[in-house]
């Protein structure tokens, strides 16, 4: 792994030289893509190109088995062989279930060699959800995963052919080739030509039912993004990346997948969302970019918290001052003391080798991400949605804002609409990361979009004089109290993401009485299990002790005194089982209990 100053002298030469990340494209640009953007298969071969040894796709199982990106790049041409074998191509969906690994990494980029459409699907749906998106998105070929293959096969009969993600399956994607005595390419015909301009996937939000919505990404979406993003987050050849969250979604489909493909790092597939787990991948494979939700990345501080603690109220002061004064150095000279101030702190939670992490799927508390960078990791905070590929903002390590989301990246316009007295307003955006559309959804794609071209995203916040972004929530969960004063309710459960006690909490709304015309504010919160295991004996954690009540209601009592008094939490529910939540675990808001 390079060492650490390597890393900063590249991006202080970038500075001194104002180098775009994207400027390599110039080098390619008529030879191996042509127009502003290459399409994702040419910015897979222009990578292989650089870096044709660098380590791509790596799994523990337990060994290490790693692909190069020239391995790689051979495995993608067979697949997409075999499919235009099969008469796909050009425009042809194909869909793609299965849990993380390389085998979908490939498989991904051989549906676009091939000149298809890919249709990532949440390995977590039911086989009728699953179902209920392969048909939406017109699909007829499907690549999946062991456990569901037999099923969704007798489930959709539409299915013309089913490719195995796993070895011994039908079809298995490695063994595609004639010589391999499986599935034969002969006969396929040429790659059809692409654009940046075509579709390259339609992706579906986690927990779709009803009539699903499809977002329409290009390859231009997904290449413009990845690397202007990279202006706010530094990328090298030399990293390694982990893939832990499911990569069927945007968020890490672009932060980890795309990102790390477009430089030539490294990408390690994590298997289980288990806390042990993860500590021991980040420690083997010496992870460098560590990309995660707020609940892991609160879990994680939680349990490098406690460690701290559990060695006296002597070492608890005095590490807390150090993380202090690390903080301050750090956010004002530009100098980052905490990686060697707390080196066998992070080194025990597997995060020494962590260059960045990056947080992304929902809000993290500002205080999480203060500690974090007190710590010595830099902690990169962003937002954005899947019909915008997702990246629209990151906040970049040498000039971060605690409470910001983020700056809004280059080419990307972000505006306020219809902004009160405090500047907040629906946050409404432009770029070339932004999607073509809904899958065969007209109307709803126009309501989505202003009369002159923005998009809608549905959230509030605002902007500051330096571009940086502040959200403030969702513009559906707002709350408005007594005197029509707005409440967010992300501001508030932000306030509770570092108590121990605590597993899960949603802030809502409700109404006191029927004659009640204004709102006021309830908690729902679900205790942390190990806790409430210690606290009512081992076997009653599902059980909810006056004990346990009580605590709930004294830390909400402790928030309450730090908010303004139209914010004031009203009443408490002690839940007894944890809400719902999608599978980048985030909170199902409108599925919980009225």
């Amino acid at each position: 792994m390079r060492p650490l100053f390597n890393c900063r002298d590249l991006f202080h030469n970038a500075i001194m030289t104002n180098e775009k990340p994207w400027a390599f494209l110039d080098a390619f640009r008529g030879r191996s893509f042509k127009g502003e953007w290459p399409t994702l298969p040419e910015l897979f071969k222009i990578t292989t190109e650089r870096f044709p040894d660098r380590p791509c796709f790596t799994v523990y199982s337990p060994e290490r088995v790693s692909l190069n990106y020239r391995e790689a790049l051979d495995k993608i041409r067979e697949v997409s062989a075999y499919l235009r074998s099969l008469g796909l191509g050009k425009d042809s969906k194909i869909a793609l279930t299965g849990k993380n690994s390389p085998e979908w990494a490939i498989a991904y980029l051989s549906i676009l060699e091939a000149g298809s459409v890919v249709v990532p699907i949440d390995y977590q749906l039911t086989v009728n959800e699953t179902v209920n998106l392969i048909a939406a998105s017109d699909s007829t070929v499907l690549f999946v995963d062991e456990e569901k293959a037999a099923e969704l096969k007798a489930a959709y009969p539409g299915l013309t052919t089913t490719i195995s993600l796993w070895a011994g399956g039908e079809n298995y994607i490695y063994s595609l080739s004639a010589a391999s005595g499986s599935a034969s390419s002969s006969g396929s015909s040429a790659a059809p030509e692409t654009s940046e301009e075509d579709l390259a996937a339609i992706l579906y939000t986690s927990g779709t039912t009803g009539v699903p919505k499809g977002v329409m990404l290009t390859h231009k979406n997904f290449v413009s993004d990845c690397l202007l993003a990279q202006a706010n987050l530094h990328v090298y050849s030399t990293d390694v990346f982990y893939a832990l969250l499911p990569i069927h979604h945007s968020y890490t489909m672009l932060a980890v997948f795309i990102e790390a493909i477009s430089t030539g790092a490294e990408i390690v597939f994590g298997k289980k969302m288990v806390v042990k787990q993860i500590l021991k991948d980040l420690k083997e494979a010496k992870v460098t970019m560590f990309l995660g939700v707020p609940l892991l990345f609160n879990k994680l501080l939680a349990g490098i918290l406690k460690g701290v603690k559990d060695k006296g109220p002597l070492v608890w002061t005095l590490i807390s001052g150090m993380m202090g004064l690390s903080g301050t150095i750090k956010k004002t000279f530009g100098v980052n003391p905490g990686k060697k101030l707390f080196h066998s702190v992070l080194d025990k939670a597997s995060l020494s080798t962590v260059r960045i992490c990056i947080s992304g799927g929902g809000p993290l508390a500002p205080s999480v991400f203060r500690k974090y960078n007190e710590l010595g990791i830099d902690f990169v905070q962003g937002y954005g949605l899947t019909e915008t590929s997702p990246i629209l903002t990151l906040n970049p390590v040498e000039h971060y804002k605690v409470t910001s989301v983020g700056k809004v990246i280059p080419q990307a316009e972000i505006k306020i609409l219809d902004a009160n007295e405090d500047g907040i307003g629906e946050i409404i955006v432009k770029g070339p990361m932004v999607m073509r559309g809904y899958y065969k959804m007209p109307e709803e794609t126009a309501a989505v979009f202003t009369a002159d071209g923005w998009l809608k995203t549905g959230d509030l916040g605002y902007l500051d004089e330096e571009n940086y972004l502040y959200l403030t929530g969702r513009a559906k969960n707002m709350i408005v109290t007594e005197g029509g004063k707005n409440v967010y309710p992300e501001e508030i459960e932000n306030r509770f993401q570092l108590f121990p006690e605590i597993d899960q909490i949603l802030v809502k709304g409700y109404y006191k009485d029927q004659e009640s015309v204004s709102e006021e504010i309830e908690a729902l919160i679900y205790p942390e299990q190990d806790w409430l295991k210690k606290l009512t004996g081992e076997g009653a954690a599902s059980a909810v002790s006056a004990e346990a009540d009580a605590r709930m209601k004294e830390i909400v009592e402790q928030v309450n005194q730090k908010l303004l008094p139209y914010q004031k939490i009203t009443r408490v529910t002690t839940l007894r089982e944890p809400l719902e939540m999608t599978t980048t675990k985030k909170v199902k808001r409108f599925s919980a209990p009225a």
